[in-house]
This record gives C-alpha cells, sequence and structure tokens, in this order.
C-alpha cells in the first residue's frame, strides 16, 4: 500500500530536521509532504536540504499561515490526487514519536479506516504534563466522545492514519475547523460515515523546542462546536441508527475495493 505522510509545518526550523529524520528510520518506505506556511524562520529551506538527501519528501511552500486544518485538507487533497491508499498526519514538533507510526498503519492495514494516536487507552502516556492540564485534556476529550457518541477516549490527537477512501466518504473538504476542533471534526465525520476507528497508544512528549500554537480561544472554539453538533444531530433521528446504516454501506465500499 503506498502511504503519504503529511507533516504541516509553521516556525518549525529548529525541529523539522530531526522528525524528517526519524519519519525515515521508523517508516523508510514511505513518502512524506512537508506543508509550510511561508515560516519566517526558513523551516521550509531547512525542509528542502534534508529533503535532498533523503529522499522521498516533498516541500509544499503556501504563501500564508491559514491554519492547522487548511493545511491537512491542502496534504490529503494531493494524497488522493497521487493515489496514495493511506494518509498519515504528525506533528512538526516531536510530540508524536515517529517510531509509533508502524503501528498505527497496521492498524489499518489489519482493517481500521482511523487509526488514531491516543494518549487516553491503557498503554498511552503524557510523561510531562502537569496534573491540571492533563485533567483539562482528559475531560474535553471525555466530553467531546460523550456528547458526539463517539466513544472516542482521544478525539483531539493528531497523530493518525487514515484510508483515503475514508477521507473521501467523509468528504473532508467541506470541513472548515482549525486546530483540535478539525481533528474532532474528522472523528466525528468518520464515526458517523460507519468508518471503523482503533486508538493506538502512544506516549505524548510535550515540546522542547519552539513555542505552542495552542490558545484559549481554539479550546472555546472546541467545546462551543462539540456542544453544537452534538445538540444539533440529536434533532436528525437516532444518530446510532443513522451510523448502523452507513456502517454497512461503508463495509460495501470496503469490499468494492479490495
Amino acid at each position: 500500500m503506498r502511504v503519504l505522510v503529511a507533516i504541516p509545518t509553521y516556525i518549525e526550523a529548529e525541529n523539522v530536521e530531526e522528525v524528517l529524520r526519524r519519519t525515515r528510520k521508523a517508516a523508510p518506505d514511505v513518502d512524506i509532504l512537508v506543508i509550510d506556511d511561508n515560516s519566517p524562520d526558513g523551516t521550509a529551506d531547512v525542509a528542502e536540504k534534508i529533503a535532498d538527501e533523503l529522499g522521498q519528501i516533498e516541500v509544499l511552500r503556501r504563501p500564508a499561515k491559514k491554519g492547522l486544518g487548511n493545511a491537512y485538507r491542502a496534504g490529503f487533497g494531493i494524497g488522493i490526487d497521487r493515489g496514495y491508499d493511506l494518509i498519515c498526519q504528525m506533528d512538526a514538533d516531536l510530540s508524536h514519536d515517529p517510531a509509533s507510526l508502524p503501528d498505527l498503519i497496521a492498524a489499518v492495514k489489519d482493517g481500521a479506516d482511523l487509526a488514531i494516536g491516543s494518549r487516553y487507552v491503557p498503554g498511552g502516556d503524557i510523561p510531562h504534563w502537569p496534573a491540571y492540564r492533563r485533567a483539562l485534556s482528559r475531560y474535553g476529550n471525555g466530553y467531546a466522545g460523550t456528547m458526539l457518541g463517539t466513544g472516542i477516549r482521544d478525539s483531539t490527537s493528531g497523530y493518525r492514519v487514515y484510508r483515503a477512501a475514508t477521507l473521501q466518504g467523509i468528504q473532508f473538504a467541506k470541513t472548515r475547523a482549525n486546530g483540535y476542533l478539525f481533528q474532532i471534526e474528522l472523528a466525528y465525520r468518520a464515526w458517523l460515515w460507519g468508518g471503523r476507528t482503533a486508538e493506538v497508544p502512544i506516549t505524548f512528549t510535550d515540546r522542547v523546542r519552539g513555542y505552542s500554537k495552542m490558545s484559549l480561544s481554539v479550546m472555546a472554539e472546541e467545546m462551543t462546536m462539540v456542544t453544537w453538533w452534538g445538540i444539533r444531530d440529536r434533532f436528525k433521528g437516532d444518530r446510532r441508527e443513522v451510523r448502523k446504516r452507513a456502517k454497512t454501506l461503508a463495509a460495501q465500499a470496503r469490499h468494492v475495493r479490495r
């Protein structure tokens, strides 16, 4: 199966070389697409230098910063247009250990439509987070999983592998969210579509270089929209019945693809 790893970057010159080298070591056969939003620190230049050395790496230079969700939509579109079977997403700040990539890919090859690198299933860990931050994240993810009915423990995780056909089936290009909300929206769409989601335990390491793009406005957007989606879809009938019918169609689609 052809695999593309999409890595959005913005001001990651300190990290991009290491993440590319470690990704190539963990998964020697994958292709990598770096999606840079005109980083002022020369991230794209560093990535292109490493690309010339390692091969199978392409750098997409975009003219301006448009947000994480927008970058992933661009990367997913390229992956689908070029005929990749699996499309992976991961952060460039080394919070996602590339060594876990083969396990995520294997979960999709074994039948999942979406594999999420999860901090909140047995074996997952966040070793350096203070208790209050860990509790806030668990609460937010628990709220999303309950409100939307998915039961997913780590809906905000950005370390994932999708079947390309799943991204097409859930109409990823019609999403508008960015940041953590983008991750929740795609996981929810995949669940409504009837897709199988596997949560693979990972150790999440907080960035050691650069700065976080997380903000209170992003968190507020996330909670507001999750509440709206949950309330809105309750008025559309039994959500689980909708998913049951969709699951049958998704299974038929998988059978046709084989």
